[in-house]
């Protein structure tokens, strides 16, 4: 059983929610949103086992699919996202008894014209969980801002008002197989907590080129030594930058 819509339009919608802890697969789909719009993700995951999502086409206003918090075991295969926000895991950590977020796979996606591509969001000064084996792998990047963020000092709107580093545990990380465009200079922006960092997080075959006046792309770290295998433009950490001194947005 789940809530399904093929098309919406305004605010504040998300047309597949699966029901908690039960396993299934979203059936094709094409959900849209204007770009403008605020809080339409188009498909939202959250507290599932075993959830499939192939060759949906999601234009929207917010992530193209959001992945919160107690989904394990999750596919995402074959999906197309543009306009939005890419395809996020998070945000999480902002509320306490957060369930863990184990299994998430992501693969054959293409991302076009979106505020970010593939992304992992928590929050800073957040409440304790963990997150573990999440996956992303051949995905095709076209003008796309933010292509590959694994972003662990998330807070939008200037809702952080303490900087204390997020707590929530991540580990068994990997972005393979990841190339195309960039419309900004940062291509790649590794940031795990300094007071937990990331642990076992591999990057691997990567080519993002960014033809902007500024120069090639570069990629920002911090608290992270990745794993580096195959090729790899921008090189692996160019930038070394701080997880609590300036917070990072939408």
């Amino acid at each position: 059983m789940m809530e399904m819509g093929a098309s919406l339009e305004g605010e504040k919608v998300i047309p597949f929610r699966p029901v908690p802890y039960m396993k299934e697969q979203v059936p094709t789909a094409q959900p849209s949103a204007p770009p403008d719009s605020l809080n339409t993700d188009g498909i939202h995951i959250g507290r599932s086992d075993g959830v499939y999502i192939q060759g949906a086409n999601v234009k929207t206003g917010d992530d193209c699919v959001s992945i919160g918090d107690g989904t394990k075991n999750l596919h995402v295969e074959k999906v197309t996202c543009g306009p939005g926000h890419g395809i996020s895991i998070g945000s999480l950590g902002r509320y306490p008894n957060e369930d863990h977020v184990v299994g998430v796979y992501v693969k054959n996606c293409v991302i076009s014209g979106t505020d970010n591509g593939v992304r992992i969001k928590t929050w800073l000064n957040s409440y304790e969980t963990v997150a573990s084996d999440l996956h992303f792998e051949d995905i095709a990047m076209n003008n796309v801002m933010n292509p590959v963020m694994l972003d662990q000092a998330y807070c939008p709107y200037n809702h952080c008002k303490a900087r204390v580093a997020s707590k929530v545990k991540l580990s068994n990380i990997s972005f393979k197989k990841i190339s195309g465009t960039t419309g900004n200079k940062v291509a790649i922006r590794l940031v795990c907590s300094s007071g937990i960092p990331c642990q076992n997080v591999e990057i691997a075959d990567i080519d993002l080129k960014y033809n902007g006046r500024a120069g090639p792309a570069v990629s920002e770290c911090a608290n992270v030594k990745p794993k580096i295998t195959e090729k790899l433009n921008p090189a692996a950490c160019t930038k070394l930058v701080s997880d609590t001194g300036s917070a990072t947005s939408a």
